[in-house]
């Protein structure tokens, strides 16, 4: 006896199939280019002026790129905006695993808690961060504070008197600064430069007691400051006479965090390759000491856990948005 076929379970089972093939065929692509990735130079854009500290890292990074991943990843600057410019294009752009950007905390939090920027924190991708650079609390070598609980001291007895430079406002250099205040009970005041540069210039000029700046600086600046306190977990081999904020009894850890991004749309498959890619170099032995070298603290945060840091990181930047004259999202 023939069987007879119900015409509409039979239209749904086709419809079902189509609709399964093509999510099949819609995500191969992803999947194929996931696999071998990179097939392909990568475009490496950095949002702030060649030289500066994320150009650095970036460098660093540019020279393994094809050792661990097979293929050439290739700089590239988009400055302007102290990196707004470049991070409020990012989603415009294609989203293939082939064009990646640096991303930055406490930049991509703080930028959007301070006005319009043209993005919000969301909206950068983040996949990979790989490195810290610490902030330290410095003075000029020839200065009277010898010791970090001298300054301390000095403050407390003087409110306000204390004058810290950093580079620029609201950035890391302030949010350590108003941390320090926090922590340690006293009140100093920030001036703000145009830099790390022009900072740390004011205070070799004597023009500030001290400065919140970063161990690049301080390895740089060896002969003419003298650190003392390191915003790390333990002392760096760069700055190995450097006590961290941690030994001196406070529980003081932070500095500029430094990523990798992508434009939203890009599939997760590509996004967990791009952080592969990035952790194949966080793992290279030569890269971690030219790092270390250099005063930065190389890390591995992979993709799974970015959202999770970002997060405990917000939490710490809330923490002074009042101090720092910031609102939140």
């Amino acid at each position: 006896m023939p069987v007879k076929l119900n015409r509409h379970n039979y239209k749904s089972k086709i419809l079902g199939a189509a609709v399964g093939f093509g999510l099949v065929l819609a995500l191969q692509p992803a999947f194929a280019q996931s696999e071998d990735y990179p097939s392909k130079p990568v475009n490496y854009i950095i949002v702030f002026n060649a030289g500066g500290a994320s150009d650095i890292a970036a460098r660093m990074q540019q020279k393994y790129f094809e050792e661990e991943n097979g293929m050439p990843a290739v700089v590239q600057y988009m400055p302007g905006g102290g990196g707004a410019q470049g991070w409020s294009r990012l989603n415009n752009m294609e989203p293939d695993g082939y064009t990646i950007m640096g991303t930055n905390l406490p930049h991509n939090v703080l930028q959007p808690m301070a006005g319009d920027v043209g993005y919000e924190t969301e909206d950068i991708t983040t996949v990979n961060f790989f490195q810290y650079t610490p902030n330290i609390i410095a003075v000029a070598a020839d200065s009277e504070f010898e010791t970090l609980q001298q300054l301390i001291d000095h403050a407390k007895e003087n409110p306000g008197a204390v004058t810290f430079s950093g580079s620029g406002s609201r950035s890391g250099d302030e949010v350590m600064k108003a941390r320090f205040d926090q922590i340690s009970g006293v009140t100093t005041t920030y001036i703000p430069f145009s830099g790390t540069s022009p900072a740390s210039a004011a205070l070799l000029g004597h023009q500030v007691t001290a400065s919140v700046t970063y161990t690049t600086e301080a390895v740089n600046q060896s002969d003419n400051i003298r650190v003392l306190a390191v915003a790390a977990e333990e002392r760096l081999s760069s700055l190995p006479d450097a006590p961290t904020f941690k030994e001196l009894g406070f529980d003081l850890v932070g500095g500029a965090y430094r990523g990798v991004g992508v434009p939203k749309d890009t599939p997760e498959e590509l996004r967990q390759a791009v952080s592969d890619a990035i952790s194949r170099i966080s793992a290279n032995a030569k890269f971690r000491s030219e790092m270390s070298e250099a005063g930065f603290v190389p890390i591995d945060i992979p993709y799974s856990k970015v959202e999770a840091f970002i997060v405990d990181q917000k939490e710490i930047y809330q923490s002074v948005e009042e101090p720092l004259g910031l609102t939140s999202n």
